[in-house]
């Protein structure tokens, strides 16, 4: 016989099937057993009587996270409507035959049959492969793959090329401290801190690329919404006009994933009790605006032009109140605290550049790059760098580039504010931080 999926069971009401997966919880009800099974598909309960002595004999020793295989009867739940569409919570299976496939070697550390565990962050990271079989915390994931899938679509659906590039580099993407420092052979090498020189290079090849993958951080954060690694979901496109095209396409691409995530992920998304947001238009400010609305309305005053967490949350919280916005655009940000090869405004102490805030958290940056190759080496320089340092990244502009940019996006944090997790690290299959590089 033939595996079933446990998913496919209201299939074969009134039919055998065999099934194999882990028990969730097993419970005793008189002289009955009840075993809870579940696999990829779903769960689905199952009973062994007395009168199946083998069978019986060998669930009395089951306990909860054994893998097993088990052969029955499929039949609705006592109490359940034939005229109404049965899932695998109104259906039972009548066991005939158990096997035992693997189990447990020690006691579980945590019990993950339990819908909301109360665990702290460390022993959820701690015992992360036994963690994940948790409901709820497999919700996640499922969550985030339907992110990452719908941002490829989507990407593929407006045009643009999907591209992979090296994480292993001779020099840091964007100079700063915040590079990991690696051994390559007889020489010293980079993690990469964005595939952002490597788009640029598809522009003048593709016109529009994208790429996710594996974005490095070397930066020594203790916050509830930073990591060392991460799943950046980048993109670039060329002949634009300005960058308000680069918002626009953002925009189109967010309303296109966040449609899939509310039709493809609606059991997940109940288990959080989440909200999907509905965009229409995403507000555009400023970021000087923004700056005085902090101060006008919430009496927050910042020392320099730029934004921390505290103002990025109250600035959504006005664009909720304003505009009935979960996201924002910040724009403008001064060119002293953008890359070299961000394009500069009118107003040259700004740029073309933006950041989107979703739910009071920066989940994309990005904007119009400069394009001309003499005005890029006059600003690397502007940056106290050495342009022969960027020889191969300068290389793509000697045969000219069409006005382009692009943005750089966090999956983790998209995840985390859909679902309200409190942690970014919940997002995450195996985070990165200061003091983590296990499990």
């Amino acid at each position: 016989m033939e595996r079933t999926l446990i998913g496919k069971t209201p299939d074969f009401i009134g039919k055998k099937v065999k099934i194999s997966g882990w028990v969730s919880t097993r419970r005793d009800h008189g002289k009955l057993v009840f075993m809870d099974i579940r696999d990829r598909s779903g769960q689905i309960q199952t009973i062994v009587i007395p009168d199946k002595e083998k069978a019986h004999s060998l669930a009395k020793e089951i306990r909860n996270e054994y893998i097993v295989e088990i052969e029955g009867l499929v039949k609705e739940r006592p109490g359940g409507s034939s005229n109404e569409k049965v899932d695998t919570g109104g259906l039972e299976i009548e066991v005939e035959n158990i096997s035992i496939i693997s189990k447990p070697k020690k006691d579980l550390p945590v019990d993950v049959s339990e819908d909301r565990m109360d665990l702290n962050i460390e022993t959820l990271l701690n015992h992360r492969a036994l963690v994940l079989r948790n409901r709820r915390i497999r919700a996640i994931f499922k969550v985030y793959a339907e992110i990452l899938k719908s941002y490829s679509e989507a990407m593929r659906k407006f045009g643009f090329l999907e591209i992979k590039s090296p994480k292993i580099l001779n020099a840091a993407t964007e100079g700063g401290a915040n590079f990991f420092k690696i051994k390559y052979f007889e020489r010293d090498a980079f993690l990469a801190q964005s595939p952002q020189f490597y788009k640029q290079s598809g522009v003048g090849a593709f016109e529009r690329v994208f790429e996710v993958g594996s974005v490095f951080r070397a930066e020594p954060h203790y916050t509830t919404r930073h990591i060392n690694e991460y799943v950046g979901m980048d993109a670039e496109m060329g002949f634009i006009e300005s960058f308000e095209d680069i918002m626009g396409q953002l925009e189109k691409v967010l309303i296109a994933m966040l449609k899939d995530v509310k039709n493809n992920c609606k059991e997940e998304l109940k288990l959080y009790e989440a909200e999907i947001p509905e965009i229409k238009t995403i507000p555009r400010i400023k970021l000087t605006e923004a700056l005085n609305v902090l101060e006008k309305e919430f009496g927050k005053k910042m020392d320099k032009v730029d934004i921390d967490p505290e103002g990025e949350r109250l600035i959504c919280q006005w664009a909720k109140e304003k505009y009935d916005s979960d996201f924002i655009f910040l724009t403008h940000y001064p060119s002293s605290i953008r890359p070299f090869y961000t394009m500069p405004s009118k107003d040259p102490q700004y740029t073309e550049s933006f950041d989107l805030l979703f739910r009071g958290v920066e989940i994309a940056t990005g904007g119009q790059r400069i394009h001309d190759y003499d005005k890029l080496v006059e600003s690397i320089k502007k940056h106290n760098l050495d342009p022969k340092d960027f020889k191969h990244y300068l290389d793509n502009f000697l045969f000219g580039m069409p006005p382009h940019g692009g943005w750089g996006m966090g999956s983790e944090r998209i995840v985390q504010k859909i679902l309200d997790l409190d942690n970014i690290k919940e997002a995450v299959l195996f985070p990165r931080d200061v003091k983590r590089l296990t499990p």
